[in-house]
């Protein structure tokens, strides 16, 4: 499992030489022992030159048109031996040479822009929009919409997650592998940067305009800095000036709509085909007190702070260009910090410039890093036992492997701290009420709240969305005396859409506090049942996406589906009463309250909806929902005596809370060092 191998190579983080002595085995040669210690400390020299010398390792390694001829080439550019390439991965790596050279002309990839602009890619490279298109579960989910409609719902969904494939007409459900690279980058640069006007709610659907690198590039910010780039610097912002420097772009075009909500309205206010309203986040802040005081979702979200519009933007560099830093102006964070977290390997995410530079993208997956391919231990230990793939034989290029993904698991633990601020200001307890306690049972009042005042939580895919109260109450001894919040045996909350409750295999938790809404949809016989997604099964030999039978228009809504919302309004809060019997005690006081606010990406269930058309990567339905439930995040836990008949207590957490956290995720993490030196440059 996903989450099994980060706890493994979390043990391995921190040597600066892999200590062998500890992991030799008695068999091992002294001259193996040396052989794979030198080639460790070759591989980690490699990597970290790249990593601290960005502008110029990293351009060697990128891709480049003249290294798109033949598979040959391309594997050689990126340190790969051709002869080891199956004729099925090399007839791969060739149509990716060629996805990647027509794209190019058209739309430039983050990796091209990560050359002058580092500390952006690494704050997009891990965020819900790199993620968008690599989810094996939103892919499934595109593949279960495609199919329950006969191809009718066409790109309503997918054009949000990779608008740079369906710019491209690349198949509205296919796996990621066959898609171009950019296609898999999902919200990318380009899909903001190449806008120059404001579109408002139009769910996704917008046009980007074409063109190479060298084309004008659109932001907040004007065009008095890429010139002086231009005039003092070696660089190329055309074909014909200065062949072989730097490709820049030529020019920024500041619009004014980058700093505006509606920017941001333009994907995350979403109306489906029969107009209903899916996701509403960009309303919810028009109506909320945020809007009110004047602030806008960037001020919130590209913060300093995720989540702290007070906290302000960084300030450094926006480029760097041969080395050379760029004056300082305001620098936004693009880590768009949320509920989303990665289920797929990390030799492809997060995205990086080192990656397609040791394996092509499917062949990552044969990589198991969990087993410890290319750590000191497994290749003393283990590797001669071990049937590799053809493209993994190698003990040098698994061991360049290794250290990459250790730095990739660093990258995301980084990220992950952003994330659980941003999820703790949002999701917090308010107080903890206890009104009984004796021999006749305990009863107490739990009061959550919303800690921000910009949109309701969960906002955007709330009916999608996990955010639950997880209340156990327990004995002197440890003995489990009530439970809700629990779940049943997949994975699911014991709620309406669990299959174990719906089969009666377990019971339904009837004091269950879950943030999560429910799609509804109108029944044949008048009554209403909540369902998973928002396409209805259709009995009819050739389904299709029906038109209403009443003017949405005039009623408001749609006639046979509606949301339940269950999020919390901005500044709002809710209470839920909690009680255990007298039959369930057990006499042995005083008895514990242990409380947690747990929030998760998506439903099981979700996951047994959709799999229908088969999943990305060789995954399967249940280890989807393992790493699902494994990267769970509890935000908040509270221990809570009962050694008094009532009691209240009060659970607002103070910013110094919200923030802290028990990891230290920038020590060792050279790349987020580096990126922190530019941002402190004079």
């Amino acid at each position: 499992m996903l989450m099994a191998s980060t706890v493994f190579t979390k043990r391995l983080v921190g040597y600066s030489i892999f200590t062998l002595a500890c992991c030799v085995g008695a068999q091992a040669s002294a001259s193996l022992e040396d052989t794979i210690k030198a080639e460790i400390q070759a591989a980690k020299d490699d990597f970290h030159k790249v990593k601290h010398q960005v502008n110029d390792e990293a351009r060697q390694i990128e891709a480049k048109d003249h290294m798109f001829k033949n598979p040959t080439e391309m594997a050689e550019g990126h340190f790969w031996d051709a002869t080891d390439l199956s004729p099925e991965l090399s007839k791969h790596v060739a149509d990716q040479a060629h996805l990647h050279l027509m794209t190019q002309k058209k739309f430039p990839s983050a990796q091209d822009c990560s050359v002058c602009h580092p500390f952006h890619f690494e704050g997009w490279a891990a965020s819900g929009h790199a993620y968008a298109q690599v989810s094996p579960i939103f892919n499934a989910m595109q593949g279960t919409f495609i199919e329950r409609t006969g191809g009718t719902n066409g790109d309503f969904c997918i054009r949000c997650h990779t608008p740079v494939g369906m710019t491209l007409n690349e198949p509205l459900f296919t796996a990621n592998e066959n898609r171009a690279p950019i296609s898999r980058e999902g919200v990318t640069c380009v899909v903001c940067h190449r806008l120059d006007e404001e579109y408002g709610r139009v769910s996704g659907r917008f046009p980007m305009k074409e063109g190479p690198i060298y084309d004008e590039m659109y932001g907040p910010l004007g065009n008095e800095v890429i010139k002086e780039v231009i005039a003092r610097y070696y660089v190329s912002p055309s074909p014909d000036v200065n062949p072989g420097a730097e490709q820049i772009h030529k020019g920024t075009e500041k619009v004014s709509v980058f700093q505006k909500p509606v920017f941001c309205g333009m994907c995350h206010d979403v109306n489906s085909q029969n107009g209903f309203r899916l996701e509403t986040a960009y309303t919810q802040f028009l109506n909320s007190p945020a809007a009110e005081k004047g602030q806008t979702c960037q001020d919130c979200h590209m913060s300093k702070t995720p989540g702290q519009p007070l906290s302000g933007y960084h300030h450094g560099p926006v480029a760097e260009i041969g080395g050379q830093p760029t004056p300082n102006q305001r620098l936004t964070d693009h880590s768009f910090h949320g509920p989303d977290y990665s289920i797929i390997h990390a030799g492809v995410y997060p995205h990086s410039v080192e990656g397609p530079a040791i394996a092509p993208f499917p062949e990552w997956f044969n990589f198991d890093y969990a087993a410890g391919w290319g750590s000191a231990k497994f290749e003393l230990e283990k590797a001669g036992s071990t049937d590799f793939p053809q493209f993994w034989r190698d003990r040098k290029l698994r061991i360049r492997a290794r250290i990459f993904i250790d730095n990739q698991i660093k990258r995301m633990e980084t990220f992950n701290v952003g994330r659980l601020q941003l999820l703790r200001r949002g999701y917090q307890f308010r107080s903890f009420e206890l009104t009984q306690n004796n021999d006749e049972g305990i009863e107490f009042d739990l009061t959550i709240q919303n800690g921000t005042d910009g949109h309701a939580v969960p906002t955007g895919f709330d009916a999608e969305r996990v955010v639950f109260v997880q209340v156990t109450v327990t004995d002197k001894e440890g003995t489990v005396v009530f439970q809700s919040g629990d779940r049943d045996p997949n994975g699911d909350l014991r709620d309406d859409l669990s299959r174990y409750v719906h089969n009666g295999e377990v019971p339904y938790d009837e004091f269950l506090m879950s943030l999560q809404s429910d799609f509804l949809a109108l029944n044949l016989r008048g009554g209403q049942r909540p369902e998973i997604l928002t396409v209805d099964y259709s009995g009819t030999p050739q389904p299709f996406i029906r038109p209403n039978t009443a003017s949405s228009l005039l009623v408001g809504h749609p006639p046979d589906t509606r949301k339940a919302v269950n999020s919390l309004p901005p500044n709002g809060s809710r209470t839920g009463t909690y009680k255990v019997r007298q039959d369930q005690l057990t006499g042995k006081g005083p008895y514990m309250v242990n409380i947690k606010f747990i929030s998760q990406m998506m439903p099981v269930h979700l996951v047994w909806d959709v799999s229908g058309v088969g999943f990305d990567y060789g995954l399967s339905a249940k280890q989807i929902g393992e790493r699902l439930v494994g990267g769970a995040l509890t935000l908040w836990e509270h221990n809570i005596v009962l050694d008094a008949p009532t009691a209240h207590i009060d659970l607002r957490p103070t910013e110094e809370e919200i923030v802290t956290t028990d990891k230290d995720p920038y020590a060792q993490n050279r790349w987020y060092t580096y990126i922190q030196s530019l941002l402190h440059r004079k």
